[in-house]
């Protein structure tokens, strides 16, 4: 058996077992007993820092771009917020206005006389968007592999919506996946009532070529005896400093010696109580976090696939138990958890294109922070008093090109910093 460490920045090391003959593979040696500290890891931290803001961000670019002059007043925008992932004491309105290079704010009187705040992309954002676009059109074949691959893992190759919602941005689906992505594939996909009353989504047929994990896919790095016994030991990497007690180092050492099961497989004779079947979690996340094209998303949103996944109880304990092979940020008053073997250092062995669309995003809201901070976007608006239903602007940094009807010197809003709407008399 061939064991693969990964320690400090990214050396490896390896060392070589044979199987124990008469060794019972349903013996429990489990680590439930064993407390394993957790050692941060600064490199997969920053690899996590700004994540929530992006996502946000990114989401309501494609929120933004769907609608008619890529712009939509904030009472619209708050609908979405569920989808965003923002803090429950954190202002919408407040967000966007951080990040004035990729969002512009306006606002237009309604026919009530309010004046409501709106927000449109910047022509800059705009045009990184329609790459993106382009990205996903390139990727297609992968991306619908991915997803179909996501519904192989459950038992019934079906996923509520609200699921798979909580993963798409991981997944790299688009926002509107629903709307504009399934309907295109309806001899792959087919949307139903679940029992409770929820949406689902179905994968109407197997596929045999797709049901090979990853780990199954490295065969080059296991032995002709790993492969012939079918004992596939994950890659497994520590944070600098992180000491494994002899008596967890040998645990490790038997368990990685145990036969790995397919997630793809038919798991219903394993034992839940023994290691067969914890390696057999591991085995289910390793190959749900390769899906991603981060290779990590949040705690949270794996949490309600026990039932779809043939999971015990407290089944992402496997985070905590294997530190080796998954790592636990705890940045932006979350947990995230990520695939070590997928990072070197903070880059990311293999690279997805979208991913570099992200870092322009990122890059960008960056830049307009820092802008925004030394003062050069002005936070004012001037009311147009010739058509009070006029969208009107004031100082902007791109976008769809309209203009104020009326100059005017008031300095209305400079303070204003709220989602609520404002009544102005007539």
């Amino acid at each position: 058996m061939s064991y693969w460490f990964l320690c400090g920045k990214g050396k490896v090391f390896g060392f070589s077992c044979g199987l124990r003959r008469g060794f019972n593979y349903q013996q429990t040696f489990s680590l439930v007993n064993v407390k394993l500290k957790w050692v941060k890891d600064k490199a997969l931290d920053a690899v996590i820092a700004g994540e929530r803001d992006l996502r946000a961000a990114c989401n309501l670019v494609s929120i933004l771009s769907s609608a008619p002059d890529f712009c939509l007043p904030i009472y619209h925008l708050s609908r979405h917020r569920g989808q965003l992932g923002l803090p429950h004491d954190h202002k919408l309105s407040t967000f966007i206005r951080r990040y004035p290079t990729i969002f512009h704010e306006s606002y237009v009187f309604d026919s009530a006389g309010t004046l409501v705040p709106c927000f449109e992309l910047t022509l800059e954002a705009l045009n990184l968007y329609h790459e993106e676009l382009g990205v996903i059109r390139d990727n297609m074949i992968d991306l619908i592999d991915r997803l179909c691959k996501l519904l192989m893992l459950t038992k019934d190759r079906i996923l509520p919506l609200q699921t798979i919602d909580q993963l798409k941005w991981d997944l790299g689906l688009p926002y509107f996946y629903i709307d504009n992505l399934i309907p295109n594939y309806a001899d792959l996909f087919s949307l139903f009532r679940l029992p409770d009353d929820r949406i689902g989504l179905k994968l109407l047929s197997w596929d045999d070529t797709l049901a090979v994990s990853q780990l199954e896919k490295n065969v080059a790095r296991q032995t002709e005896e790993d492969l012939k016994n079918n004992c596939l030991a994950f890659p497994i990497g520590f944070t600098r400093g992180f000491g494994l007690k002899r008596k967890c180092m040998g645990w490790l050492e038997e368990w990685q010696k145990l036969p790995y099961t397919s997630p793809y497989a038919d798991a219903s004779h394993l034992d839940p109580r023994t290691d067969v079947s914890e390696k057999r979690i591991v085995g289910v996340f390793h190959e749900l976090f390769h899906l991603t094209i981060q290779k990590k998303t949040e705690r949270k949103n794996v949490s309600n696939l026990r039932k779809p996944l043939s999971l015990p109880q407290k089944f992402t304990k496997v985070f905590e138990r294997h530190p080796g092979t998954f790592y636990i940020s705890k940045m932006s008053d979350t947990q995230t958890v990520v695939l070590r073997e997928a990072y070197d250092c903070q880059r990311i062995v293999q690279r997805h294109p979208l991913v570099d669309i992200r870092e322009r995003f990122a890059s960008m809201m960056r830049k307009g922070f820092r802008d925004r901070s030394r003062g050069l976007y002005k936070e004012t608006a001037y009311i147009g008093h010739k058509d009070p239903l006029k969208i009107v602007q004031g100082h902007k940094g791109g976008g769809n090109g309209l203009d104020s009807e009326v100059d005017s010197d008031d300095d209305l809003f400079s303070e204003y910093n709220s989602d609520e709407s404002i009544h102005c008399p007539t």
